[in-house]
């Protein structure tokens, strides 16, 4: 079975061309002088400049997009072969309810509220493309942090996501600008994630429960990522880290002298397409 999109949303606003070089925003991922605790505090970034990057909504138009156009402070660095992201942008409430069971009726039915989260992606394979709409082949390497369910397990989820123009079964399809088909398959990297869905029993308990069951059982490559989000006084904070190399062959392997190219979205309240996301960044990691 496959699931057809007709639809021509770009991973960011504008056309999906390939990347120019005046279009990537550079960012400098230094060697630290510290290390950081990842308690998404951020008190130890203080004392280092913050690049500021600027989002907006990936499709036009787009009412289920709460996020909007905002800038995000976004911090980098290096430490013990360790590297360390902080980012810190402005939400007016932290959303952590992720489809929550509603008693409806006679019955629990799930709610379509949905948790904050913020998402990186690196590339990984092929001619990365900002848009994940596009007649493009590549991979990218993505860390999906999520204010309700990974945060509580102290992790971003990774990923794979593959796309590609030949055609894959059981993944999403969208149609492209100029009428070609994409394959996008978003694949978890392998391991335990920590946490699942839990159903709730035939019998009213209360008017509202929770949906996601938190193990704190994350393991593998999927729970490479240790992360931490804390919201406070109108901003989500949040810092993330990664062995540089995981070994793991569904990991994007980082170094020093290394220039990769990545994005960065926030989304506020939603899932899917509706989202906010960056220009094209240029992570250059010092010698």
């Amino acid at each position: 079975m496959r699931i057809k999109h007709l639809c021509a949303a770009a991973m960011i606003a504008g056309t999906s061309l390939l990347i120019q070089a005046d279009q990537r925003q550079q960012l400098d991922v230094v060697v630290l002088d510290f290390s950081p605790q990842t308690d998404g505090k951020l008190n130890e970034w203080q004392a280092l400049e913050p690049y500021l990057i600027t989002i907006t909504p990936a499709s036009e138009n787009d009412k289920l997009n709460r996020t909007g156009t905002i800038e995000v402070k976004l911090w980098a660095g290096v430490r013990d072969g360790v590297i360390h992201i902080a980012a810190q942008w402005p939400d007016d409430a932290p959303d952590t309810d992720f489809r929550p069971w509603e008693w409806r009726g006679n019955k629990y039915k799930r709610s379509k509220t949905r948790d904050d989260m913020f998402a990186l992606r690196f590339a990984l394979v092929g001619e990365y493309n900002r848009s994940m709409i596009a007649d493009a082949n590549y991979e990218v390497d993505v860390w999906l942090w999520s204010a309700g369910r990974s945060n509580a397990v102290g992790n971003a989820t990774d990923y794979k996501h593959t796309i590609s123009l030949k055609m894959k079964d059981n993944v999403a399809e969208y149609e492209t600008e100029s009428g070609k088909t994409v394959y996008i398959d978003r694949d978890k990297d392998e391991g335990n994630i920590g946490f699942a869905i839990q159903k709730p029993g035939k019998i009213k308990t209360a008017t509202r429960l929770p949906s996601i069951d938190i193990r704190g059982d994350a393991s593998g490559s999927v729970a490479d990522v240790t992360a931490r989000g804390v919201w406070k006084d109108g901003f989500w904070m949040l810092e993330m880290q990664r062995l540089l190399d995981t070994g793991h062959d569904d990991d994007v392997r980082l170094f020093a002298g290394q220039e990769i190219l990545g994005q960065i979205a926030v989304f506020n309240r939603s899932g899917g397409q509706h989202k906010s996301v960056s220009e094209p960044l240029l992570f250059k990691f010092s010698n």
